[in-house]
């Protein structure tokens, strides 16, 4: 293995109590610690005593080749992801990038995925079969989104949706409630965390149809239950299928 890594971290959902003991450690020898500046902002003080680069969103790539650029020079450098960085995070463009830097490993540290963090504070909503799909169309085209819905609706998966709303993408939720309700039940139960493990966390219980008029943004994990997914004592349970 070569001297020089870039370690591509998942921190998880954002408080450092919500790192992984490896990531934290990880973070802590580093020289150079890269990302979103959302993402940088969240990290305990005295990690923003470190050498800090940051993008805007939309500058992954060149973010990547920055962290690249620094660990050239001999530097310990960790790029981070948050969430999990192999789920919707940094750890493929990373290593796509990494081909052209043949002298310099890419060292992908796991983290907590908001599929996990806010299935725990909704109850055990993905404890069966479940999938994620991303509803965000600025690199997966809206109709291969439309075709993993259907998909995952006709398996009877319980789903976890990530990206469900933006300023540009007020509607997407709604379409996609719409195209599961063709074939799902309105009273499919169903919930959502926004701002997990941040300040000003919210999660609530509902139904399909009740989730076709709620209001989500870029913060907001959704979660879809299965046909079996009920919703006791206000809270989410997909049973795994144990007789009791």
């Amino acid at each position: 293995m070569s001297e020089k890594i870039i370690y591509v971290v998942g921190t998880g959902p954002g408080r450092e109590e919500g790192m992984t003991i490896e990531a934290r450690k990880i973070l802590s020898e580093c020289d150079v610690l890269t990302g979103y500046n959302v993402y940088l902002d969240l990290l305990p003080e005295e990690l923003k005593k470190k050498e800090l680069i940051s993008t805007p969103m939309r500058q992954e790539e060149k973010r990547c080749r920055m962290a690249f650029e620094e660990a050239a020079k001999g530097k310990k450098v960790a790029i981070l992801s948050s969430g999990d960085a192999g789920i919707y995070g940094m750890a493929s463009l990373m290593l796509e990038i990494g081909k052209e830097f043949p002298d310099i490993d890419v060292c992908v540290i796991p983290g907590v995925t908001a599929a996990s963090s806010g299935a725990a504070l909704l109850g055990a909503p993905v404890n069966h079969d479940f999938c994620t799909i991303s509803l965000s169309d600025l690199l997966t085209p809206w109709e291969t989104i439309e075709k993993r819905l259907r998909a995952a609706a006709n398996g009877d998966f319980a789903m976890v949706l990530y990206n469900p709303s933006s300023h540009r993408r007020k509607d997407y939720l709604r379409k996609a409630c719409e195209i599961l309700l063709e074939t799902l039940s309105p009273e499919t139960a169903c919930g959502y965390v926004r701002n997990i493990g941040r300040e000003g966390l919210e999660s609530g219980v509902m139904t399909l149809g009740e989730l076709k008029d709620f209001e989500a943004d870029m913060f907001t994990t959704v979660f879809i239950g299965n046909s079996c997914t009920r919703i006791e004592r206000n809270r989410l349970i997909t049973p795994r299928g144990y007789k009791i």
